[in-house]
């Protein structure tokens, strides 16, 4: 297995392929690749319908599959305010390369009946396939997507991110081989002699103490701990040093414990959630999640510090556990992140190379994050969900 990324940030859409491509050709070192992902940034918006015909110049049987990002990663770098096409090339001895299309409604039809999964993409709950996915997210219904896969597909990894860089339907561009989509989701099985990482950094850390949701309305908690919960949010607030408390007011998130059964909780256990608003009448409170009682929460904040130091504790976990050397990485990063968040650009991807090595990282900014949390996959925001891809036993290229 090799693989190979550049960027291009010439705002020629031929040049930019030219150069992308054959810097891609050169890391290759003659390996043919099986697949391409492909990330254009919207300042080429007008040429998003030529860009599989400009690759196939240079890359005449690849598998293609990618999207419009409003940042694109290439090369092991982010590139967020200027014209931008990334192109990571993958060497794939002995996998199944098979990407996809979904029309809008997809997603609803193929529900949660495994059999239609199976009959569409021509596996059976194949716990060795792992899946890349580019939902749009004006016209694809990603958690609902999410779910059914989840459903049909248990064991097998899933990442991605929604496709970004429109302001309105119908401007993103998802890339399947030699086809261009406005609407629906792109995807990719892989499936065979490659095992597929998952790192999901949602840049929080949590405050208080754990609290168990003892009612609630769907996605209104209407007590914690026997307690209103505005009551409790005050007691936490009033506990905290100051500068947590100005996070706690304008950066507040709930984290959801996934796995319940433990008795202490820590990085990767909490799915973060958005709060959606406080009702000060009724004490009650709003999180983008619903909830049941039973579960336990815990609040959050975020800040740069924080989304980086949550960024170290992820990759140092993965380090330490890593079963084999990295050959390729993917990047889905939130368009709040980058040098929004941290004012400086490619911090993601020098965290990552600091902790995985000089690995060949390809990516875009996304408008929702897909990664795993303990074992289920969802549709996150303000996260960096990384895929780190190895041969599962090497295979040595002919000469």
């Amino acid at each position: 297995m090799k693989w190979a990324s550049f960027v291009s940030e010439e705002p020629d859409i031929s040049v930019a392929t030219h150069q992308a491509s054959q810097e891609v050709l050169e890391q290759m070192h003659g390996c043919h690749p099986d697949l391409l992902f492909v990330f254009v940034s919207p300042h080429h918006e007008e040429d998003y319908p030529v860009v599989p015909e400009e690759i196939r110049r240079f890359f005449p049987d690849s598998a293609i599959i990618g999207c419009s990002g409003g940042g694109v990663v290439g090369g092991g770098r982010e590139v967020e305010h200027s014209p931008a096409l990334s192109i990571t090339a993958a060497w794939l001895p002995e996998v199944r390369v098979e990407p996809f299309h979904l029309e809008p409604a997809d997603a609803d039809d193929l529900g949660a009946d495994p059999s239609a999964w199976y009959e569409r993409v021509q596996i059976h709950g194949n716990d060795s396939a792992h899946f890349v996915l580019f939902p749009d997210p004006y016209s694809c219904d990603a958690a609902a997507l999410l779910r059914s896969l989840d459903v049909a597909f248990p064991d097998s990894g899933k990442i991605g991110g929604l496709a970004s860089g429109a302001t309105r339907p119908g401007e993103n561009a998802l890339f399947v081989g030699d086809d261009v989509y406005p609407d629906g989701a792109v995807g990719l099985i892989l499936d065979g002699n490659i095992d597929m990482d998952t790192i999901v950094a949602q840049g929080c850390r949590p405050v208080g103490g754990p609290l168990f949701v003892t009612a609630a309305a769907r996605n209104r908690v209407l007590e914690l701990d026997g307690r209103r919960p505005t009551e409790v949010m005050a007691e936490i607030f009033h506990e905290l040093e100051p500068g947590d408390r100005d996070l706690f007011r304008r950066s507040l998130f709930v984290g959801v414990v996934m796995n319940e059964g433990r008795s202490e909780y820590g990085h990767g256990d909490f799915l973060i959630r958005n709060v959606v608003g406080v009702d000060p009448e009724t004490g009650t409170l709003t999180v983008g999640e619903v909830l049941r009682p039973g579960q336990v929460i815990q609040f959050h904040v975020r800040d740069a510090l924080t989304s980086a130091a949550d960024l170290e504790s992820a990759l140092d976990a993965y380090k330490v556990e890593s079963p084999g050397e990295v050959s390729g990485i993917l990047l889905f990063s939130c368009l709040g992140r980058g040098e929004t968040l941290y004012g400086e650009p490619d911090h993601d991807c020098r965290a990552i190379a600091g902790h995985l090595g000089p690995t060949p990282i390809g990516g875009f900014f996304c408008n929702g994050e897909i990664g795993p949390v303990d074992q289920r996959t969802f549709l996150h925001g303000y996260t960096s969900s990384i895929g780190v891809f190895r041969p599962r036993h090497t295979i040595e290229p002919d000469d």
